[in-house]
């Protein structure tokens, strides 16, 4: 069984059949051990580090950072079996075979090479030539590339191959020809025309660095633009910039074209998201609808939670109390925690409330949901959601998080916005939205008080959820923010 093991992308779930190679963990030559994580890559739903199969030495690295690979493919080769010795392909090379050998000719006497040049004199008094070519005595050199200027031979060398002779008496043997004149180390390669010559790693530098490739002259191998071009390059410009004075350009000679212009493109957890809200919107029927309420006891409940003992070591937020009055709300309203199966023409009402809550990540917006969240108590539902938000903020979140919700909540207020019409995620019936907190007039007990004030948006599907299903779940819920203590008296 061979050594080295070429380990695949694997197939992440949910019916992903790529991902991007975001970060290598690991380098060439670095020795690992199993399950530990080699590299990072960012699939449709989220960021993940992806653990190594086996043990042992990366010998091979088959893609870069920024690559999109299909599901499959591989990715990295792992030497299994590093104490073993050397790999094969280190091993000394094959035996000349025959048809080699049988292309060697004896070196003439007069005008011998040194050593080290083509055609120079190999062991046992023979010269090694290439099978269909004559000895030659010049260094070896590269061809020029077509277009550019190729330095002349010096007038009294003779010529590398000798024309044809037809039969003729035999005369004595030329004289030998003068060495040949030293040759200036060759120059950077400039490139006149035709594609410009790199490697995909040094194009994407470039691209980074905002450089341009047509603009340098290789020097690498043939012409091809190396890292370091692009960095002098990038350098340079940057110093020409700092250079040139400030240049005031008139409103009339203002630009409208690429050069001003971003583009991100659209892939990962932003594509993933993209797709879902367009299904959504174009297949439920969206209905919102709006609740201003009075919050100021909720926000005194949670400053009497944060003095008692249990919950001392754990951040407590509003959203734990409103994500207690959506569970409490959906036990009164089951209907409202469902989905419509267009396969069955059925609507399946779920026993179980996987509680998704709307976080903004870098990557773009994900939904990540605390499973069961209707049996958890007070302090482990306070629990579960910090937890998600940070592993979301890291992200880190994996697929499985972000798969079955039944029910969202979406926290625009941390934006210091008051409310939204959001778009349902696919699959579930009802999403809310929580708005900012604000201190504001307001008439309680029939005189004007300073009150702490936040407006709901609830969106739901209408083939699902009535008006008046929707209204009496939007009421519940106002109703025990308004009055957190009483209103759990009251539904016990």
């Amino acid at each position: 069984m061979s050594r080295i093991k070429e380990f695949n992308l694997p197939d992440l779930g949910e019916g992903l059949t790529e991902g991007e190679i975001l970060a290598w963990l690991v380098k060439v030559g670095d020795t690992i051990e199993l399950n530990q994580p080699i590299v990072e890559v960012e699939t449709a739903k989220a960021a993940v580090e992806i653990p190594a199969k086996w043990g042992g030495v990366v010998s091979r690295i088959f893609v870069e950072a920024g690559t999109t690979v299909e599901v499959g493919a591989p990715i990295v080769a792992i030497d299994t079996d590093p104490s073993a010795g050397p790999l094969p392909t280190d091993q000394p090379g094959p035996t000349p075979s025959a048809e080699s050998l049988a292309a060697v000719e004896i070196a003439p006497a007069e005008g011998a090479v040194e050593p080290g040049l083509i055609g120079g004199p190999a062991p046992g008094g023979r010269t090694a030539v290439l099978v269909g070519y004559g000895p030659k005595s010049t260094t070896a050199k590269r061809r020029p590339r077509v277009g550019t200027a190729s330095v002349a031979p010096p007038a009294a060398a003779a010529p590398a191959v000798a024309a044809p002779v037809v039969a003729a008496p035999v005369v004595a043997a030329p004289p030998p020809p003068p060495p040949p004149a030293p040759v200036a180390a060759p120059a950077p390669v400039a490139r006149t025309s035709g594609p410009v010559l790199a490697k995909p790693p040094v194009r994407k530098l470039a691209r980074d660095l905002g450089v341009d490739l047509a603009t340098i002259t290789g020097t690498g191998p043939l012409g091809s633009v190396t890292r370091d071009d692009v960095h002098q390059a990038a350098a340079g410009a940057s110093q020409a910039e700092a250079a040139a004075p400030a240049v005031t350009t008139p409103a009339a000679a203002a630009v409208f074209d690429t050069s001003r212009e971003q583009r991100i493109p659209v892939k990962g957890v932003r594509k993933l998201t993209a797709e879902n809200m367009v299904a959504s919107a174009f297949t439920a029927p969206h209905v919102t609808e709006f609740l201003t309420v009075d919050v100021t006891r909720t926000m005194k409940a949670i400053e009497k939670l944060k003095e008692r003992r249990e919950f001392r070591d754990v951040r407590i937020s509003p959203l734990l109390l409103v994500a207690k009055a959506v569970l409490l709300a959906v036990k009164r309203h089951p209907m409202v925690n469902s989905t419509w199966s267009a396969a069955t023409n059925e609507i399946v009402v779920k026993e179980y409330v996987n509680l998704g809550i709307a976080a903004a990540t870098e990557r773009g917006l994900i939904v990540p949901n605390v499973k069961d969240a209707g049996r958890l108590t007070l302090r482990e539902l306070a629990e579960a959601l910090n937890t998600l938000v940070q592993v979301a903020k890291s992200g880190k979140t994996p697929p499985s998080d972000m798969a079955g919700g039944t029910l969202s909540i979406t926290n625009v207020g941390v934006f210091g916005v008051d409310t939204g019409t959001p778009i349902l995620p696919p699959g579930e019936s009802a999403i809310l939205a929580f708005g900012a907190i604000r201190p504001m007039p307001w008439v309680h007990k029939e005189k004007i008080k300073v009150r702490q004030v936040t407006t709901l948006g609830l969106s739901f599907d209408h083939r699902i959820i009535d008006g008046e299903l929707g209204s009496k779940f939007l009421r519940d819920i106002g109703d025990f923010l308004t009055d957190p203590e009483g209103t759990l008296l009251s539904w016990a």
